[in-house]
């Protein structure tokens, strides 16, 4: 049994949030929070419980069974037994994303980064994230396209926004949305001294067409010749698009694609993704709920993670937790980060549900 007890603790890595989940999920099976579900997710939800619920109870049979079996017997039943933790694992990952999924948005996002305070810092500050995500994108198979980019002199960002296209791309960085702050000493600094600049980090997911009711006569489309770099007919066609929603004055733009077509579509995908952001956080004004509604999607209004130079050591403030490891997380190894971030958010969709 000591054997078993050791497996199940390497194969969950958070016991508390699981039992959390299943409590929830109890809750949600005797009607006390039904109302707040829409139906097909809470459909989702309960066939997920009833698959976890008979994977648990099999587990348990065997575990009583393999008291009364011989050495080789037992062996065969541990690697059942395993099989069933391993599928529990993997269900409770499937509840995870049912929580927190957002109706309307497909996995496709976007990404803005602007530099903050801090001058040129910040803009070497904006490069760096920029990099971080393109190399965490490339580690797990995702495809990166550039929409947009503003290079100051220096060669760094004053702004830029590009793609991310990819399975699960919105589950593992929709939290990445917020302000991003760095503590380092610039390369102009003679003296040595420590300097704190920041950046802002917007996620935007593609949106499902259904979604949005938008007329083609509400939007007017500009053309202009391009700065950026996107091949060849740069700078020699007007390839560049700008999309603007005249009802909302929502303006989205693309430059970097190789034709006036792709950036067209760019410019779409960004304009379609500001507005549902618009619309919700109206919506959250309205109801007077527009923190909660910021929770995993925005949060710009205050630092989420700091990324200390000196120490080696990033720092996510809204977990309160710090890894001494920088040097890695900025090379684009982000994956446990990330893993955690959605823990956080599942727990604070099962918080907000409870308490509404």
């Amino acid at each position: 049994m000591e054997i078993i007890k050791n497996m199940e603790t390497k194969l969950t890595e958070n016991k508390e949030l699981e039992e959390k989940i299943i409590d929830y999920l109890e809750k949600v099976e005797k009607n006390q929070i039904t109302r707040k579900l829409e139906s097909k997710k809470r459909n989702l939800l309960l066939a997920a419980k009833q698959e976890y619920d008979e994977a648990n109870k099999t587990k348990k049979d065997y575990q009583e069974l393999i008291l009364e079996l011989n050495e080789e017997e037992k062996r065969e039943f541990f690697n059942e037994i395993k099989n069933l933790e391993l599928k529990k694992v993997k269900i409770i990952e499937k509840i995870k994303e049912r929580i927190v999924e957002k109706e309307g948005t497909k996995q496709n996002i976007a990404i803005e980064i602007r530099p903050g305070t801090g001058g040129t810092e910040a803009g070497l500050f904006a490069r760096d994230l920029y990099r971080m995500y393109h190399k965490f994108a490339e580690k797990q198979g995702w495809k990166v396209e550039m929409v947009e980019s503003n290079i100051d002199n220096a060669g760094n960002f004053t702004f830029v926004a590009f793609l991310v296209k990819g399975k699960n791309v919105f589950k593992w960085l929709k939290n990445e949305a917020g302000v991003h702050r760095v503590q380092r000493v610039p390369q102009t600094e003679n003296k040595g001294r420590i300097h704190t600049s920041t950046a802002t980090v917007v996620v935007l997911p593609e949106i499902q067409d259904i979604v949005l009711n938008i007329h083609f006569q509400d939007l007017r489309i500009d053309t202009y010749r391009s700065s950026g770099a996107g091949g060849q007919h740069v700078n020699t066609t007007d390839s560049a698009v700008r999309v603007t929603h005249l009802p909302t004055g929502v303006v989205a733009t693309s430059q970097d694609g190789r034709s006036q077509h792709d950036n067209k579509e760019k410019a779409l995908f960004i304009l379609k993704s500001r507005l549902l952001e618009k619309l919700q956080n109206d919506e959250a004004q309205k109801t007077g709920n527009l923190r909660s509604a910021m929770i995993g999607t925005a949060e710009r209004s205050e630092k989420i993670r700091t990324y200390n130079y000196p120490q080696n050591r990033v720092t996510d403030h809204r977990l309160g937790i710090s890894w001494n490891r920088l040097n890695f997380i900025i090379e684009g190894d982000l994956e446990e980060l990330c893993k955690k971030l959605i823990d956080y958010q599942v727990e604070k969709e099962i918080v907000n549900e409870l308490a509404n």
